[in-house]
């Protein structure tokens, strides 16, 4: 039987804000899973600290909620354990560009088979609004009351730099595009990277639904090729003249587990259960 938006919702309530970017990344979820009909028992999704790591608790499926930065790590280790089951890996800006940075740079560089789906609101929103690496320079927040004095980070330059071969930017209200990324990102075959821009109209009151709707940009098959990477660096690093959303960058390349030996075959999970415990005592003797 087709799977239906109920299957991947738990019976809790989400405590988000009234009108907060994340109940379309949400919605757009259950609808890309809905369409590829992928049931709750064949993905896991791997939640960073935050508030999108709360969409734990209403999501249906196999899920981790993870330390604070580490979400990459920790999906990356069930890959490993399991290369036949996919894995989404959910942090925010936060999370996902600054505790996590240094997970996210060689995540891109190994390739490895599974997407990265960023909740990016330019804010550390769940502990009240301090700047993130992606709040714009001279943004005042909580933790920079005189404004940011940093340059804004541009992560999707950093993916492609790094090897990221599946790099977009969506839209949470952008139901309908936002879907058609996810499920994008879900088939490509190496590591995805989708940054949604997500309205907080908590904290954010400068990146407003209203800001966005002047500065976006979609990209099309007839505006743009997402297969130069030269361009597409340029492209990804685009902030002040528009901000492009869609597929920004893909290519096909070996992933990290078409590399390895040890995952040729078998998951992991089941080669370990065959193993003979007590030779392998005898060896380490």
């Amino acid at each position: 039987m087709p799977y239906t938006v109920s299957d991947f919702t738990t019976p809790y309530r989400p405590t988000w804000c009234p009108g907060c970017g994340n109940f379309g990344i949400w919605a757009s979820l259950r609808r890309a899973l809905v369409e590829m009909n992928i049931a709750p028992h064949d993905f896991l999704c791997v939640y960073d600290i935050g508030c999108s790591g709360n969409g734990s608790n209403w999501f249906r499926s196999y899920g981790f909620h993870s330390l604070h930065g580490r979400a990459l790590p920790l999906a990356m280790g069930v890959r490993f354990a399991n290369h036949k089951l996919r894995v989404l890996a959910f942090a925010g800006d936060g999370g996902g560009f600054g505790e996590g940075g240094n997970h996210f740079l060689h995540t891109c560089r190994s390739n490895i088979d599974m997407s990265y789906i960023v909740h990016d609101n330019q804010l550390y929103s769940l502990t009240t609004g301090q700047a993130s690496p992606t709040s714009q320079k001279g943004m005042e927040t909580k933790s920079t009351p005189s404004g940011v004095a940093m340059q804004q980070l541009r992560p999707l330059q950093l993916a492609i730099s790094a090897g990221a071969t599946f790099v977009a930017r969506g839209y949470a209200d952008d139901l309908k595009l936002l879907t058609e990324l996810m499920i994008a990102a879900i088939k490509h075959k190496g590591f995805a990277v989708l940054d949604i821009l997500q309205p907080c109209p908590t904290f954010n009151l400068v990146n407003t639904r209203e800001w966005y709707g002047k500065h976006m940009k979609k990209l099309t098959a007839e505006n743009w090729d997402p297969t130069n990477k030269d361009k597409a660096m340029i492209l990804a690093g685009n902030w002040q003249d528009f901000i492009p959303v869609g597929i920004i960058y893909q290519e096909q390349r070996q992933t990290l587990e078409e590399s390895l030996p040890a995952l040729a075959g078998e998951p992991l999970i089941r080669q370990v259960q065959k193993m003979d415990v007590n030779n392998l005592v005898e060896e380490l003797r």
